[in-house]
């Protein structure tokens, strides 16, 4: 057996020598997540997913979870370092730390909560360090540390196996588990314990990494510093591969079966490889060129769609290795932008920013499965703008004109004029350039070319035939030409916005299922012949709408790809739908977009950073639809948040929870699993109870609600695809309890308060209406009272009237009095004057015979003069006026004089001292003298006036 053994050894390693070093052509995308994203420590050691689709990772600062959108993290109990981590189907996630292990479960709520298991080892054997590995098989938990393995079963006993030196790994084929002590061997568990399988492993002084599969009792393993073994009946044979010298100079830290032929094995400076098997061959190699964080790979994890997951030294990486999209790089260490693209001959040829790449094609269905590596073709330097294949041969359009390509001879058909695109008419290939037209004619193999069609002499990058051998081609900004081709020139016809296309820039032409369309910024028109006008495409126009268009290409199936606002998508003619593939969002070259549908397993894109390759039924079949997770649901007051919902489904759901009436604002996480590619995934949500409808579909991974009223609600959130693929829904109900205020309790209070407030109201109207009858009374007294005020107010001013009237009588009687006391002074002053010119008038007279008659005059003047007639007129006048003043004031005093009298009259009626001295034939100081002396007579009182003092005396006799 050892002799089989050796010779089998020799033919693997004679074989080794034709092993080749190709790699696959396409490159998967890689999802770099660095610490500041997963907020752990750089160090992550393992990974796992659990049923529901939630990624957990071992950290240096705890267990971190990811559940497509959200990182959390969840430390350990005593804080340590968790090594290991394995999710099993009960739901538990169980962890090993330093010193500790146990499990993470959902409780209720949704929260992980831990539970340790240190409690449940025997006494005397708790004492361990870290926990390195974690293994489920039949039914029991494995935990392995450097010097026991701790054995779990499904009641919680944990039993102890030790090791002879150290245990330096445990890991499982799927079949059985196998752990390798370094001082005696590799032992696998069966039959209820752990038997000693193979020596020779310590023989050879080989140390697993890594158990890969289990085959017909064939174990391959992966060891640290010496490659691949199998392991057979104790025999250790080495599997040749092409990295062999490689992983001599590294160290193989894991490994993972990808496929029956593939397995993906992660070292510690050269990356991740991962290699075919028997064949021995590099399918792939990952590095830091390739887009990984780093080259040091501590754990590889495969997910449901063979997405691989990589925890670094630093960092944790996502490679998409299944995925349907990947790059094709001609140039690894210079990413080239990649303009056009073409299958020839069993060769891939890549037109480049920088010259022409091509690779031999395998016998794939999918070329970026091809293996295989590009060569650049000499004498290709420059822009490459197009690729056609014409009658068997492969042209190139350059920056410097047309070139024929046979493998990697390149030969000039048409120099120094660019050339953008080539369109068969007739027996003629028409060469779009920079400057206008070219033709080229192939006559037994060999092509001439007429430099310029004379007529127009515009860049023309677009050339479209349509069903009536009708050739159009169109500018940027210019418009779009009708070509009429003469013999060796041309004729053109412009359309622009005035024959009814949107604008006179952006439009571009194509050819859809035979005929000429133009793809402009307000959807696709047509030309119409009975107008000569374009307009709105009725066959295009109700599945495109008012897309702005780019790009237009029609593949075998009728299908149309496009290119709209720098998003790819494809328009399926049979279902009459759009798709769109986020996933190429913005990783195109914007303004000169190519689209190469060579077969639904090969659609080969434009890309700026080499040629992106779709392959469309792969793509198809892994968007069987998405899963919608429910993340965690905070809910607060204005002031604190609490976590109500962890975002962990467990296996035992709370009952509706009901909520304190001041948690009313709430928070609402939700994602996809990371398997489903969450760039292609929209969500809808409702809060029933408060939403009417599901909102419009959104990229966010969260919604919230303010300022709920009370009640039932049930929030509902699904998810979906580009494809159209729609989730079942994710739900979660809960109950907001009214304020004090808002319960019956508060409603029965009401009501009595109600009712005691309709008592009291009664009761108060019944006493305001008692007060109003009360205040009517009052007011029809105050009204009565008022009448009579005011009547005697009218009387008042009647009586005010009749005074002021009276008074004014008075005055005015005064006045009269005043006047006739003047008349009678005037009438003495007259009759003295004429007695003193009588008598003036007698002295002259020298005859006395008439003195005797003179004398009678005399005497009548002073008769006259001493006549009291008038003053007893004018006495009696007054005190009929005055009230017998004169007559009240003799009567108390009789001892006034007439002069006296008289003074007093003057007096009354408010006469001046001058008017009375004039009244009376005085002077004025005969008047104060009299004044005096009248006072004198009344006794009056220096402080006293004298017509106060006879008011007052007149009026008290009254």
């Amino acid at each position: 057996m050892k002799f089989i053994g050796h010779l089998l050894f020799l033919i693997l390693l004679l074989v080794s020598t034709t092993l080749s070093a190709q790699q696959t052509i396409g490159l998967p995308a890689i999802a770099n997540y660095d610490r500041t994203v997963y907020k752990g420590n750089g160090q992550t050691y393992d990974v796992t997913m659990d049923k529901n689709g939630i990624l957990y990772f071992a950290n240096n600062e705890g267990l971190i979870t990811f559940n497509g959108s959200n990182w959390h993290l969840h430390p350990v109990p005593n804080k340590t370092r968790v090594r290991s981590v394995k999710a099993t189907p009960d739901g538990r996630i169980y962890v090993g730390a330093q010193d500790d292990f146990g499990y993470f479960l959902p409780d209720k709520n949704g929260n992980l909560v831990y539970t340790s298991l240190k409690q449940n080892i025997p006494e005397g054997k708790r004492q361990f360090a870290d926990v390195w590995n974690i293994a489920a098989i039949d039914g029991y938990i494995f935990f392995r540390t450097n010097n026991k393995i701790f054995r779990l079963d499904n009641k919680g006993k944990i039993d102890v196996t030790f090791s002879g030196m150290e245990w330096k790994i445990m890991g499982s084929s799927g079949k059985h588990l196998y752990a390798e002590d370094n001082a005696v061997g590799l032992y696998r568990f069966e039959n209820n314990q752990w038997k000693l399988w193979c020596t020779s492993i310590t023989n050879q002084q080989l140390v697993i990494s890594a158990v890969l599969s289990e085959s017909n009792d064939t174990l391959l393993v992966a060891t640290i510093k010496n490659g691949l073994y199998k392991i057979y009946q104790n025999q250790v044979i080495p599997v040749v591969t092409a990295a062999d010298e490689a992983f001599r100079n590294t160290h193989i830290y894991c490994g993972l079966q990808l496929s029956p032929t593939q397995y993906a094995i992660g070292t510690f400076t050269n990356g991740l490889y991962i290699i075919d098997l028997p064949s021995g061959r590099i399918l792939q190699q990952f590095t830091s060129n390739e887009g990984l964080q780093s080259n040091n790979i501590l754990r590889i994890f495969s997910d449901a769609r063979s997405n691989l997951w990589l925890t670094l030294e630093n960092g944790i990486d996502n490679l998409h290795y299944n995925a349907a999209i990947k790059r094709i790089a001609p140039d690894k260490g210079n990413l080239l932008g990649a303009y056009t693209a073409s299958i020839f001959q069993h060769k891939l040829y890549v037109g480049t920013i920088d010259g022409l790449y091509v690779s031999t094609l395998d016998n794939s269905p999918d070329i970026s499965l091809s293996k295989g590596t590009f060569t650049r073709i000499p004498k290709t330097s420059g822009q490459v703008w197009n690729l056609h294949v014409y009658n068997e041969h492969l042209l190139m359009g350059h920056n410097d004109g047309t070139f024929e390509i046979n493998n990697t001879n390149v030969t000039p058909l048409l120099t120094d004029i660019g050339s953008w695109t080539y369109l068969p008419v007739g027996d003629r290939l028409i060469t779009g350039c920079y400057n206008g037209l070219a033709a080229a004619t192939l006559q037994q193999g060999k092509f001439t070319m007429k430099r310029h069609i004379n007529g127009l002499y515009e860049s023309l990058r677009f050339l479209a035939p349509d069903d009536a051998d009708h050739v159009w081609s169109s500018h940027p900004y210019r418009g779009i030409y009708h070509l009429h081709f003469i013999n060796d020139s041309l004729q053109f016809d412009l359309y622009t916005q005035k024959d009814g296309l949107p604008s006179n820039d952006n439009n571009f032409v194509f050819t859809l299922q035979g005929k000429m369309v133009a793809a402009t910024q307000a959807g696709i028109y047509e030309y119409q012949p009975a107008t000569n006008k374009f307009a709105p495409s009725k066959k295009w126009q109700p599945l495109f709408q008012q897309l702005p268009v780019q790009y237009l290409r029609e593949d075998d199936k009728g299908n149309i790809w496009f290119v709209s606002a720098n998003k790819v998508g494809l328009a399926d003619t049979k279902a009459n739908r759009i798709i769109y593939f986020p996933e190429l969002t913005d990783h195109i070259i914007t303004g000169f977009e190519f689209i190469y549908p060579y077969d639904d397993e090969n659609i080969l894109l434009a890309g700026d950073k080499g040629l992106i390759h779709l392959n469309y039924k792969k793509y198809n079949q892994q968007h069987i639809g998405p899963k919608v997770l429910m993340g965690a649901i905070l809910t607060g007051t204005r002031r604190t948040d609490s976590l109500l919902y962890g975002g962990y489904p467990g296996t035992s759901t709370a009952n509706e929870p009901g909520l304190p009436n001041a948690f009313r604002n709430f928070r609402f996480e939700f994602s996809s699993p990371a398997i489903n590619q969450n760039s292609n995934i929209l969500y809808a949500y409702q809060l029933e109870g408060y939403d009417k409808e599901f909102s419009e579909w959104s990229p966010k991974t969260e919604k919230e609600y303010t300022n709920l009223p009370f009640g039932h609600y049930r929030f509902l959130v699904k998810a979906k695809d580009n494809m159209g693929n729609i989730s079942p829904l994710a739900t979660y109900s809960f109950y907001i309890q009214p304020a004090w205020y808002q319960t019956w309790l508060a409603c029965c209070v009401y009501v009595l308060l109600l009712v005691l407030a309709g008592y009291l109201v009664y009761q108060r109207q019944r006493k305001r209406l008692a007060a109003q009858q009360q205040r009517h009374l009052k007011e029809q007294e105050q009204l009565i009272v008022s009448h009579q005020l005011e009547m005697e107010r009218h009387e008042m001013q009647l009586v005010k009237l009749r005074n002021e009237k009276l008074q004014a009588d008075v005055q005015h009687k005064n006045k009269e009095l005043a006047t006739a006391a003047m008349n009678i002074v005037q009438k003495g002053k007259t009759l003295s004057d004429i007695k003193e010119a009588f008598l003036e008038a007698i002295k002259k007279l020298s005859d006395p015979a008439p003195m005797p008659k003179f004398r009678k005059v005399l005497k009548l003047f002073e008769e006259a003069e001493n006549n009291e007639d008038d003053w007893t007129e004018f006495s009696r006048h007054f005190d009929e006026v005055h009230n017998n003043f004169l007559l009240t004031l003799k009567k108390k005093y009789p001892e006034l004089t007439t002069t006296d009298l008289k003074l007093c009259a003057y007096l009354r009626i408010n006469l001046t001292t001058k008017e009375m001295a004039q009244t009376m034939g005085i002077s004025v100081r005969g008047v104060e003298t009299s004044r005096y002396r009248l006072r004198k007579k009344l006794e009056i009182p220096g402080e006293t006036n004298l017509f106060d003092f006879l008011m007052d005396v007149t009026m008290a006799e009254s």
